[in-house]
């Protein structure tokens, strides 16, 4: 079975702030861009798992970690996971820096 993928520009790297979320609507997914110190960028759903929690891109960022702005979870930029006690998970997103063009793979 072959797989089609789409690659989209979505924002330019020298726009994105270390530690500080940026968002960009794709279809109707809503995902948050995060520069860490490394300078590595990362693509989550842009909303916490928690039922009431918040938009990612408001959270707080340490390391390859974001922090729900709302309750506080830890969740990995990595692979989405909520790190313990609490549990959850968010749709990453694959993405791309080529020159100073960040894409999104889908």
């Amino acid at each position: 079975m072959i797989e089609t993928k789409t690659r989209t520009l979505v924002a330019n790297y020298s726009d994105l702030q270390v530690r500080s979320g940026y968002s960009v609507k794709m279809n109707d997914e809503e995902v948050a861009l995060f520069k860490v110190t490394n300078g590595k960028v990362y693509g989550i759903e842009n909303r916490s798992p928690h039922p009431k929690g918040g938009v990612l891109t408001e959270g707080l960022v340490s390391g390859e970690y974001v922090f729900c702005p709302v309750y506080d979870w830890k969740i990995s930029l990595v692979d989405g996971k909520v790190q313990a006690p609490d549990e959850g998970q968010v749709k990453t997103y694959q993405v791309e820096v080529e020159a100073d063009n960040v894409y999104i793979i889908i």
